[in-house]
């Protein structure tokens, strides 16, 4: 059985847990209203840069790109966009889950973040690029990244490139979810079936446009920042996710260090009143024993 001056010592180890937990949970809550932030407001441009992309796609005559190249299936490569610190809940650990379930032997992948990097050598997964990001992502960054993802598709090395994200839903929620990046396609496609389903629609427009210098250049050009946008954005939205599940996961731990802290204080103050209550019996039966 502990006795008090153990549990003293327990007490003061824990609240000195609570109050560093205390201290990363508002930092991660001042974080994480600029990441939300910054989410959310990167959606709308995402989403128009596809529509124009689309737009441009289709108004373009006969016209072929690498990117949107579709292929038979064979190797695919996966993008892991995870985080580099821990303490944050259960985010890494779905994240990871889901990328357990791509076979091995047929999948190249590109970490981005420490832990990411940490998952797939351990698990002896084919890892082929490693990259980090900061706080908030640069374009520079997501530049490098879609390049390397670029690359494995143009030399031929995979049929398809996937990115394996946290989607941030609100703070208290994020949920993986994997996006095709390689091939383009599925942005034509998406806007297509927008168009068929609005009212009074007879199929997709197509609309002319005059590209100058060449439908090559100008739309070859879109596609790639395209590309740099849409990583961009899986950033944004790893990032939110990350201080959000990471401000939940310190304020749980804050609020069960002080419960702990109730509870340990309470059995102290239930040892060292039995302790006065004993004393005080021995003083009592030795003054009966004296007379």
């Amino acid at each position: 059985m502990p006795s008090t001056r153990d549990i003293r010592r327990r007490i003061k180890s824990v609240r000195g847990t609570a109050q560093i937990t205390k201290a990363m949970q508002m930092v991660a809550s001042s974080k994480m209203r600029k990441a939300q932030q910054a989410a959310l407001h990167g959606r709308p441009f995402a989403a128009l840069a596809r529509e124009l992309m689309d737009h441009a796609v289709r108004g373009a005559v006969d016209f072929t790109h690498p990117l949107l190249e579709v292929r038979a299936s064979g190797r695919s490569a996966v993008i892991v966009v995870s985080t580099d610190k821990g303490l944050c809940g259960p985010l890494n650990a779905n994240l990871f889950r889901e990328a357990a379930r791509y076979d091995p032997a047929s999948t190249l992948f590109i970490a981005v973040g420490k832990k990411a990097a940490q998952f797939l050598a351990r698990t002896r997964r084919q890892l082929v690029a490693e990259f980090t990001y900061h706080d908030p992502p640069t374009f520079g960054e997501s530049q490098a990244i879609a390049q390397a993802a670029q690359e494995l598709f143009l030399r031929g090395e995979v049929n398809q490139v996937e990115v394996l994200y946290t989607r941030f839903i609100n703070t208290l929620a994020q949920r993986p979810e994997v996006c095709r990046l390689l091939p383009m396609v599925d942005i034509v496609a998406r806007t297509a079936a927008q168009d068929a389903r609005k009212p009074g629609a007879a199929g997709p427009e197509h609309p002319e446009y005059l590209f100058e210098p060449s439908p090559a250049e100008v739309i070859g050009t879109l596609l790639n920042y395209e590309l740099t946008f849409q990583v961009i954005q899986f950033l944004l939205e790893a990032r939110a996710s990350e201080h959000s599940a990471r401000m939940v996961a310190m304020k749980n731990a804050t609020e069960n260090a002080q419960q702990l802290i109730k509870d340990l204080t309470l059995d102290y103050n239930k040892m060292r009143q039995a302790g006065i209550t004993k004393e005080l019996l021995e003083i009592a039966t030795a003054q009966m024993a004296l007379g």
